[in-house]
């Protein structure tokens, strides 16, 4: 999908497919990206500093899983708008990337 919008129309793009995902110990359903291509699927933020000035410790932002959510609030879940375009998101999210960044190693997985 990325290639073609950035052969067909000259812009480079980040890419996000996502689904319905529902989670442990909360109610309702977000959309989480099962596939992406040209942005991060985690930013790591950890060793940085909060807007406190406070060094973050354990900060590290799903940032493909965001993007998919927000963008599923305006598509809704029955609408059958099958895409959104998400502006203003930071410059350093824009990379290659691959969906096994979200994915915890079975070492952190809780449930296993």
């Amino acid at each position: 999908i990325r290639d073609i919008i950035r052969a067909k129309h000259g812009v480079n793009v980040g890419v996000i497919v996502s689904d319905t995902f529902g989670r442990p110990w909360r109610k309702g359903l977000t959309d989480v990206a099962i596939g992406i291509a040209g942005v991060a699927g985690v930013v790591d933020l950890r060793g940085t500093p909060d807007s406190l000035g406070r060094i973050m410790q354990v900060t590290e932002v799903a940032v493909a899983d965001e993007l998919a959510s927000a963008a599923e609030l305006v598509m809704g879940k029955s609408s059958g708008i099958p895409v959104a375009v998400i502006r203003g998101v930071d410059a350093d999210w824009f990379r290659d990337s691959k969906i096994s960044e979200l994915v915890r190693p079975p070492q952190e997985d809780l449930f296993r």
